[in-house]
């Protein structure tokens, strides 16, 4: 079978890998689309991010659905062509974190595609995979392409949970790649009754619109953009920090009221907080990292028509265009989420 292997930047690969069999409790699937999320570009562009590098070859991908092509002995409640979305968490459920309920921070994770440890976690990019039968959620009634989009959408479910309550709250998203086009749509969602989405590449912006957001800044063209909500010390209950960029977080400060809820998703570079300012303004900070139980929450909600991620798929290519794909994954100038199709 054919898999998508990194071997350091700019350095991608078609290789043949053996095909796998379904052991007891597992299930063999034939993989329709996987989402390039902004992790496998960093592998692909920089040879990782931050101080986490490509040691070794690895399979990218981890935002995956695809087709139930056999089970394992003990498996139950799945069927063989049944669409699954497969969560790419795999806790060990044995360490104290799982223990406490915070499986995202098990000490032997698992996740697909990550050069975090050493051997890495081999992707999901790959034209059949074995996965364990809990990390199989039926997908009925989805296309394999909404499928695939289970898992960035579960990383704002995690998000929204760390900011609690939305109902009737003023919203700001600041970045509009795929994670801050669904954090729109999760705030919208959970009744936000505005939500401001800033960016500063106009073709984001206007999808961000598109998706709900009641009005887009690009900041690259104002950067006071936010200015007008500085008013009686800030306007906004909730921000959600999607770009990982500073200085999207720091202009942000001065808009947020106090006791305000900054909710931080964006993995970029290292960031330099405005302390005084949020001390001042009694300003929560949460990071929110990776998601669970939200997984299967994701998928519900897109069945039952509550979030629609059709508009954000916007671009798909065949595994032999895994290149192609990867460089149109990273245009913010006509893609938000591109898919590989297998």
């Amino acid at each position: 079978m054919k898999a998508i292997v990194v071997h350091a930047a700019q350095d991608l690969r078609i290789e043949e890998r053996d095909m796998p069999e379904a052991g007891p409790g597992q299930v063999l699937v034939k993989m329709a689309a996987g989402g390039i999320c902004g992790s496998d570009l960093h592998y692909y562009q920089h040879g990782g991010f931050g101080a986490v590098r490509l040691r070794e070859p690895m399979i990218l991908g981890h935002e995956v659905a695809g087709h139930v092509e056999a089970v394992g002995a003990g498996v139950e409640g799945l069927d063989t062509g049944q669409l699954v979305a497969i969560s790419p968490s795999r806790p060990c459920h044995t360490c104290h974190y799982c223990h406490e309920g915070t499986p995202q921070h098990c000490l032997n994770m698992r996740f697909y595609g990550s050069a975090m440890p050493f051997p890495h976690i081999q992707g999901a990019f790959r034209q059949y995979i074995v996965a364990d039968a809990a990390q199989c959620v039926p997908a009925d009634g989805l296309s394999p392409a909404e499928a695939a989009v289970a898992e960035p959408l579960s990383v704002c479910l995690h998000a929204a949970r760390q900011a609690g309550d939305l109902m009737g709250k003023r919203v700001l998203v600041s970045g509009c790649g795929p994670i801050g086009q669904l954090c729109v749509l999760v705030a919208r969602a959970a009744g936000a009754v505005e939500i401001v989405a800033t960016d500063i590449a106009p073709f984001t912006l206007s999808m961000a619109e598109k998706v709900g957001a009641t009005r887009t800044v690009n900041m690259a063209e104002t950067p006071d953009g936010l200015s007008e909500y500085h008013a009686d010390k800030g306007h906004f209950d909730v921000h959600f920090e999607c770009s990982g960029a500073a200085p999207a977080l720091s202009s942000a400060i001065p808009a947020l009221r106090p006791r305000a809820i900054l909710v931080q998703l964006g993995l970029g570079g290292d960031m330099t907080l405005p302390v005084q300012a949020m001390t001042a303004k009694e300003i929560c900070f949460r990071g929110s990292f990776r998601f669970h139980e939200e997984f299967r929450t994701a998928v519900a909600m897109m069945q039952g028509g509550q979030i629609d991620v059709t508009p954000l798929v916007t671009h798909s290519f065949g595994i032999d265009e895994a290149n192609a794909a990867f460089e149109m994954a990273a245009d913010r100038s006509q893609a938000i989420k591109a898919q590989i199709v297998f």
